[in-house]
């Protein structure tokens, strides 16, 4: 399993807005900081989002709910709700550590290096989309490569390359984030430099009393026909949550 922990809760919440941070970014400040100030917009000290994610294929499509708990920026928790056979599936990141808990098998797994880069729940997202934010800062480069608009607000396109010490995949990233901390756009590249996949804000709207992007689309460049959607229908943030939430006790049993 794997969509939203530290990155669908980590890729889908840098789209969320969070009152934690009030000024407006600015050209001027450091591509670094501008990229990470658009994680701390969203993620607060905590937060809980409901949501439906949507796996469109040539010849089929799947409906999953699905919710969702964050504490920091180390701490993450997904839950799938709906249909009936994927109910109680679980993807928990603590750090650098991803679990995965499935009913059927009534087993705890911790995902290995070598399976961050499956698809989490047959989703075009991965387990190493899950990964931490912050890694996303301290790990990569970043350098303002040009300057735009968006709804009359400045929008700027970052490209950020890991650096040669990091266990990163990709060859670089490109985050589009507006000066009012919104991620916008996000785009993966391989290490030949071709485009791979792009996550896209399709539309936003005040959800939790905070701005964010209540549709986002996760696309594969080379097929069209291939994409995953996810709609957010409620969310809470700040909000005081058990420490024993992010157990593997309640990854496995959540009524615990």
């Amino acid at each position: 399993m794997n969509v939203t922990i530290s990155r669908i809760l980590l890729a889908l919440w840098c789209f969320v807005g969070s009152a934690a941070f009030a000024a407006d970014l600015n050209a001027d400040q450091d591509p670094s900081s501008i990229v990470k100030g658009a994680f701390d917009y969203w993620r607060g000290t905590s937060s809980r989002i409901v949501a439906e994610m949507t796996v469109h294929r040539a010849d089929w499509e799947r409906r999953m709910g699905f919710e969702g708990w964050t504490q920091g920026s180390d701490k993450s928790l997904v839950r799938f709700t709906a249909p009936a056979k994927d109910a109680g599936n679980a993807s928990m990141t603590i750090d650098d550590t991803v679990w995965s808990y499935t009913p059927k098998l009534n087993k705890v797994i911790k995902i290995p290096p070598s399976m961050m880069n499956q698809s989490w729940m047959g989703s075009d997202f991965s387990y190493e989309d899950l990964s931490r934010d912050d890694e996303v800062v301290s790990d990569y480069t970043h350098r303002l490569i040009a300057t735009e608009q968006s709804e009359g607000k400045k929008l700027f396109v970052i490209e950020s390359i890991p650096r040669e010490d990091s266990a990163i995949v990709w060859g670089k990233e490109i985050f589009r984030i507006r000066e009012d901390h919104l991620l916008l756009g996000r785009e993966f590249y391989d290490q030949e430099g071709k485009l791979v996949k792009r996550l896209t804000a399709l539309k936003l709207a005040q959800l939790g009393g905070k701005l964010m992007a209540v549709e986002l689309k996760m696309e594969k460049v080379e097929d069209p026909d291939e994409w995953t959607r996810v709609i957010h229908t409620d969310a809470e943030f700040d909000i005081k949550l058990p420490d024993s939430l992010f157990t593997l006790a309640r990854l496995s049993t959540p009524g615990r």
